[in-house]
Parts: C-alpha cells; structure tokens; sequence
C-alpha cells in the first residue's frame, strides 16, 4: 500500500498495514519511492501522511479514543 508524504508529496511505500490501521501506534515503518532507487526502510508519522489523492487517513486508524 502507497501513501504520500505531506512535506514532500513523495509516495511511501507502508511495510506494515497493521501498524497503519492500529489507532494506538503513532508511526509506521515504510520507504520512501522516490527517483529509481528504493529508499531504505524508517519511521514515519501517522499525522503526516496522507492517501496519493489527498485525503487525510481515517480517524479510526489514528485516535484510539474514536467511538465507530
């Protein structure tokens, strides 16, 4: 799964969609897919990333206190 980094519009490439749709982990591992290297795997926040169309994540994946 691709989301984009709101800094830089760059795609992130999410190594873990559990770590994305678990509400109570505030950072994700991914790389960034930028240029024709693959970049090397680190931490990003949740609250700075967003979907490749610009929609912001969904509250149940980033607030634990969100009642569904």
């Amino acid at each position: 799964m691709f989301l984009k980094d709101k800094k830089s519009g760059d795609l992130v490439e999410v190594l873990s969609v559990a770590d994305l749709i678990d509400p109570c982990k505030e950072t994700i591992p991914g790389r960034f897919h930028a240029g024709e290297e693959m970049g090397e795997p680190q931490t990003f926040r949740k609250e700075e990333l967003l979907f490749p169309s610009g929609e912001a994540l969904p509250r149940c994946w980033v607030d634990p206190d969100y009642k569904r």
